[in-house]
């Protein structure tokens, strides 16, 4: 007679308990990501933190409640108070090192949240596949490696709370706590609602009829106390959208079908993430203009194959397959461009709460191997994914690494040109930034940062027709609204000790007739 550790299959003997399972999971989303410790600022981290006066001020911890995310001088885009206030907190505990450590500490806690989330349908063993992949996927790194990335992290742990609060604890108080942390943290935690009914469409959870409307109401309240704080603080700066630099002049057909162009990617970096790219600008990404372009038969055909895929799963009553496929495509609805233009094409970063959604499918299809086959294809997964991040985490040590990272990942892209404008400036070069600047309008002239910041250039090498001929240009696209793009690049001109480009730059912008 077999004693009952004897008939326990092998996988499930050696799966650690829920404390263990989540320690290793939580340790290994650190490790593959020590490297960032070295990272320095960079891209949007300089605007958004190293320039923000509420980051540097002890006060902004609170003042961030009642400021947009983006200074007024750039758009006063977004609201995001709960991520600039951690910022502040940052800014009074340590240097550059201690952001990126929080950073990796968020993606713990996320990666440990999937695993628990996980747990709830499979078991120890399913909890963590899902929670190992989703802490080495590769397609992470610019969520966790630049700092900025760190709105994605903490609007994706408030989700997959109010998730596992709801679908779990079946706690409403819990699952509108979280959702309103999300909301304060990145929009697209707005997608938490839609999960939770999908889980309760498929089975997932049952509650009663009083129950969900408790949920409902509570989600309404939220949701609207969060809509009039951000209407009021964003009231000023309401004219100004974000689009991005493809979308420009195209028509709402053109951005949609370019959208399920976009699709092509999204499931190629989700599924085999080996090509990773800082920007996805022109001229690496054009648009689509009909129908009958490959490319957008390509991206439909993906958005097929995944409803073929969530209708099977339903069908068959694999219920925890069917939620993670839908959870990536209500996840991924508020950053496809499909609704609304969104101010970029495609950005890895915004793809971190989809993902989610993978490795649930992903932990729901593998255990279902037989056990022994199990170890070494999890363990294979994760040591090709851990690697792969390891090895993409130094693209974000810095400026200049991200630069030459789009210079040799997107060559056809006028980004890495436009990136070259800064470096040249900050190593004394103007005469080269201004011929960077040039090449950059040149390759895609839509861009107005292009122009501003190259007109800095010209003042810098003493050509005042290149600036007054680059000043021209974007007067052209911003059309009345470019006294943002004068003051915030006068600022940077400023800080980087180009004052004569400064006072230039402020001149002109006292010379623009004023808004109606």
């Amino acid at each position: 007679m077999h004693s009952s550790a004897e008939v326990t299959p092998p996988l499930e003997r050696a799966a650690p308990r829920p404390r263990r399972l989540y320690a290793v999971v939580a340790a290994c989303a650190v490790v593959v990501y020590l490297g960032a410790l070295w990272n320095r600022f960079a891209v949007d981290d300089l605007p958004i933190i190293v320039l923000n006066p509420l980051v540097a001020d002890p006060a902004g911890m609170w003042r961030a409640f009642a400021a947009p995310y983006w200074s007024a001088d750039l758009g006063g885009h977004m609201y995001r108070p709960l991520v600039i206030a951690s910022f502040a907190l940052d800014h009074l505990i340590d240097g550059t090192a201690w952001f990126h450590a929080v950073n990796l500490l968020w993606h713990a806690g996320v990666a440990v949240a999937v695993a628990a989330l996980a747990r709830r349908w499979t078991d120890d063993a399913g909890a963590l596949v899902a929670g190992l992949l989703f802490a080495v996927h590769p397609l992470h790194v610019e969520a966790v490696a630049n700092v900025v990335g760190r709105a994605e992290l903490m609007a994706a742990l408030f989700t997959v709370l109010a998730v596992y609060a709801s679908l779990v604890r079946q706690s409403v108080s819990w699952s509108a706590a979280a959702l309103g942390l999300g909301l304060l943290s990145k929009e697209n935690a707005a997608v938490a609602p839609a999960l939770i009914a999908l889980a309760w469409m498929l089975g997932l959870a049952r509650p009663d009829r009083r129950r969900v409307g408790l949920f409902l109401a509570s989600w309404v309240i939220v949701g609207g106390a969060y809509a009039v704080a951000r209407a009021f603080v964003r009231h000023p700066f309401a004219a100004y959208e974000s689009i991005a630099p493809m979308f420009v002049g195209e028509s709402p057909l053109t951005v949609r079908l370019t959208a399920l162009y976009g699709l092509t990617d999204v499931a190629r970096l989700l599924v085999f993430p080996l090509t990773l790219r800082v920007d996805y600008s022109p001229a690496e990404r054009t648009v689509v203009t009909t129908p009958l372009d490959p490319r957008f038969l390509a991206g439909l055909a993906c958005a097929l194959i995944w409803g073929a895929l969530l209708w099977l799963a339903w069908k068959r009553g694999r219920k925890l397959e069917a939620f993670g496929l839908g959870w990536i495509g209500i996840a991924l609805l508020p950053v496809a461009n499909l609704l609304y233009p969104a101010g970029f094409y495609l950005a890895e970063r915004t793809l971190y709460l989809p993902s989610v959604g993978l490795v649930l499918t992903a932990a729901a299809w593998l255990t279902r191997l037989p056990r022994e086959a199990l170890r070494p294809v999890v363990a294979t997964l994760v040591v090709l994914g851990g690697t792969r991040t390891a090895l993409r985490v130094p693209v974000w040590r810095d400026d200049a690494h991200v630069t030459r990272s789009v210079l040799g990942d997107s060559p056809r892209s006028y980004v890495g040109h436009k990136r070259m404008i800064g470096l040249f400036l900050d190593r004394r070069q103007p005469a080269l930034a201004l011929d960077a600047a040039r090449v950059a309008a040149r390759l895609y002239p839509r861009d107005a940062g292009t122009y501003v910041t190259g007109s800095v250039a010209a003042f810098a090498a003493g050509d005042v027709s290149a600036a007054d001929s680059l000043l021209t240009g974007l007067e052209r696209l911003c059309r009345g609204g470019c006294s943002g793009y004068y003051r915030s690049e006068a600022a940077v001109a400023l800080a980087h000790g180009y004052p004569e480009a400064a006072d230039s730059l402020l001149a002109r912008a006292a010379k623009l007739p004023r808004p109606h």
